[in-house]
């Protein structure tokens, strides 16, 4: 800032130098190969753009863009283009990690910001306007394979449904132990925020609250005793996007002796399939944890699902289809969208003990429905009795339409 803002000094070029190399040099240690930020939290994703962005907009206004290297201009570019994909069609983050939610004016002003560095980006320019200029991605889901997101959608309008499932390797300080946990917008409205941070230190009892929202139980995923994961390396087994039949399939070593494999189909642009299988010697109690949007939630036990209860047509049908004996019970639910902040909301996980090497596997459908009266039949069925580390196929039936659904690595 100083060699741009005062360019009389005899040692601005050196000064101005000085501060690219070292901004080239955090961006190669920071920002992924596909534009995320390595702490794998999407609002200091925000930021680092930011930070970067701020020295194009000082250069650009005195006159020195071109002592940036393109490279840079390459990489900033990438990272927002990483938000235009992640974030959902209502200009807000996910809340993984130690996210806040950011809100729509905000991001246009980001927006708005973005748009003057490049200007050629109709990508940008159709988030700028508010979807009325410019255009969006060709693509609809799409990989981000290096840091371990995945987006799942049918459009990019506010009535769109999109999911972004975060699982990648190791992060930093910032990054919370959830491999495999998802957000799912459905026209305007997040049925599965992430729990948020709610705060991020402080003493003993402030940390203890901060320590309860990072937990593995209070995220989408699968837990071993409902202990915090050992280990955050997800690996991507496969992606596939297709209009008709979206695939993903991922794995964590997730604790001493067992592996999870998460297996994702979101089909025919509409409904998600999700398939988790605990495999290893290890022994206690597999669970997979599910919490929703605040709002009256109806769980039934009996039948392993949980339904939302809004009166404008708009909700979703979650059941829980399992190979062994399963339990549906409630847990303690909270959810933190600003610092300091939190609400209620209901929090469950389909249970069981694993007693020896037997693999542990559930099949759970997520059906956008009008309301619980009109949501359809739903049965869904292990088609390969037994884990089987090479693919995998199911059959899903709903109100007697049937789905095959398989993999083969």
């Amino acid at each position: 800032y100083a060699g741009v803002r005062f360019p009389e000094f005899k040692n601005a070029p050196t000064w101005r130098k000085s501060g690219i190399d070292i901004l080239n040099r955090e961006m190669k240690v920071q920002v992924d190969e596909d534009g995320m930020q390595y702490e794998l939290d999407p609002h200091y994703h925000l930021a680092a753009i930011n930070i970067f962005a701020k020295a194009i907009s000082i250069a650009d206004a005195n006159g020195f863009r071109n002592e940036l290297p393109g490279s840079y201009f390459d990489t900033v570019e990438k990272m927002i283009m990483f938000v235009v994909n992640t974030f959902f069609p209502y200009y807000t983050n996910p809340m993984f990690s130690d996210a806040k939610l950011d809100d729509k004016k905000s991001m246009l002003r980001n927006y708005r910001s973005w748009a003057k560095m490049f200007p050629r980006n109709e990508a940008i320019r159709y988030m700028r306007n508010e979807h009325k200029k410019g255009t969006p991605p060709a693509n609809l889901s799409i990989a981000f394979q290096p840091s371990g997101f995945f987006v799942f959608r049918n459009g990019w309008e506010t009535d769109a449904t999109q999911m972004t499932l975060k699982a990648g390797p190791p992060a930093f300080w910032h990054n919370q132990p959830d491999n495999g946990t998802f957000e799912l917008y459905i026209n305007g409205r997040n049925f599965f925020p992430d729990a948020g941070s709610y705060v991020y230190g402080g003493d003993k009892d402030v940390l203890a609250e901060r320590d309860w929202f990072r937990q593995t139980m209070v995220h989408k995923t699968l837990t071993l005793d409902n202990a915090n994961l050992d280990s955050t390396d997800t690996k991507c087994l496969l992606w596939s996007a297709d209009p008709k039949l979206d695939k993903l399939v991922i794995e964590n070593p997730s604790y001493k002796g067992l592996t999870h494999r998460r297996s994702v189909f979101f089909v025919d642009q509409k409904f998600f399939v999700i398939v988790d299988e605990a495999v290893g010697d290890a022994k206690g109690n597999v669970a997979i944890h599910y919490q929703m949007c605040e709002g009256d939630v109806n769980i039934a036990k009996d039948q392993l699902s949980a339904a939302t209860q809004f009166t404008d047509k708009n909700n979703v049908l979650l059941q829980c289809f399992a190979a062994q004996p399963t339990q549906m019970v409630e847990e303690e639910g909270w959810v933190s969208y600003a610092y300091r902040k939190k609400a209620k909301r209901a929090a469950y996980a389909f249970t069981t003990d694993k007693k020896d090497n037997t693999p542990v596997r559930f099949i759970t459908v997520i059906m956008p429905v009008e309301s619980e009266q009109s949501a359809p039949q739903i049965k869904a069925t292990f088609e390969n009795k037994q884990f089987d580390k090479k693919g995998l196929k199911i059959k899903v039936e709903v109100d007697k339409k049937k789905y095959n659904l398989n993999y083969s690595l």
